[in-house]
């Protein structure tokens, strides 16, 4: 095995299961003949119970929380968790690894997101790359790698977890009876894990509301609907299942990516159900009012992570893309 692995792909394709998998198997002292960790012996139950001291994961602050009916209940005005990882966390794995393992065996550092870093992270990162430790694994999961410093991709060897096949990807949800499989995947770009975490927050019935909002424009005042949605992403449901704004975001971006696919006379890639809805709009956008409305989307999408103020910020997002279904109109009907 190399010191260092990156586990790049798509978001929902399972890097961050098959790291844990992989740690499981390290930390294992008797693992069993099919080579998975055994989960009996002292180092499974530590690991299980989330108190190996041979296994450091290295997250976000913001995804440590547990996303629970209390979410979001901070203070007027209070700090929210961090969704970076800081260079005080990597000098803390720094610190751990100056002394040896608990066991005296091999242990695991799990770094995810591994773009969820700065520059001054990323080069703290770096030097523990360059200089490994004895006996240390670094497991990097990113579905961004080129977000990544060139020089800490060079020092992993990378493993590469591309999109699997529609028919596998299918049969998965199939066996774990996942209702609205088929929308779902389509949804979340054919990667099945993600379908499946969207229907474990109620993303069916999300999806739905998130279509029938966004068809209504432009008929409907964009600064009601984002009234509207601002009270959605505070509701208690949306706070539990981890809908927030960049997910929001993500989704108009991908119902903007459609437009665009079926403007230009291909297919609708992530709402295939709502190819007729797509269709009729298409038809008021020229090739370039289309394009330039998916260019808006992404400089949202930019910011989405933190918005000066979310109210502002839907008004926004959701003007300019009534503008652009508005503004050349006229031109195409003529």
């Amino acid at each position: 095995m190399p010191h260092a692995l990156l586990l790049a792909g798509p978001a929902g394709g399972g890097k961050r299961a098959f790291a844990e998998t992989l740690a499981a198997r390290v930390l294992c002292r008797q693992p069993g003949p099919d080579a998975y960790a055994c989960g009996v012996c002292e180092d499974c139950v530590w690991r299980l119970s989330g108190n190996h001291p041979d296994l450091i994961r290295v997250i976000p602050e913001a995804d440590r929380e547990d996303r629970d009916d209390t979410a979001g209940d901070k203070p007027e005005g209070g700090k929210a968790a961090s969704r970076q990882i800081v260079i005080e966390q990597i000098r803390d794995l720094q610190q751990t690894l100056t002394t040896g393992g608990h066991r005296g065996g091999q242990r695991v550092a799990i770094v995810d997101p591994a773009e969820a870093m700065n520059l001054f992270t990323a080069n703290a990162l770096l030097k523990l790359l360059e200089e490994p430790t004895t006996n240390v694994l670094f497991l990097l999961v990113s579905s961004s790698p080129k977000r990544l410093l060139p020089t800490i991709r060079s020092r992993c060897q990378t493993w590469a977890f591309p999109r699997p096949p529609a028919e596998a990807a299918a049969r998965w949800l199939a066996e774990r009876k996942v209702p609205d499989a088929a929308a779902l995947l389509a949804f979340s770009g054919g990667m099945p894990l993600a379908a499946a975490d969207l229907a474990e927050g109620g993303g069916a019935a999300a999806c739905k509301r998130f279509v029938d909002d966004i068809a209504s424009l432009p008929g409907k005042a964009p600064l009601r609907l984002a009234s509207e949605w601002e009270s959605w992403l505070k509701s208690k449901d949306s706070l539990a299942s981890g809908f927030d704004m960049p997910t929001l975001v993500v989704w108009l971006q991908r119902w903007v990516s459609d437009l665009v696919s079926v403007r230009l006379g291909g297919p609708a890639r992530f709402f295939p159900g709502q190819h007729g809805i797509l269709h009729g709009l298409s038809g008021r956008l020229s090739v370039d009012a289309a394009l330039g409305c998916y260019n808006e989307m992404t400089q949202s999408r930019r910011v989405s992570q933190h918005p000066l103020n979310a109210r502002l910020f839907l008004e926004d997002m959701l003007l300019r893309y009534a503008r652009c279904l508005q503004a050349t109109a006229p031109a195409m009907r003529k």
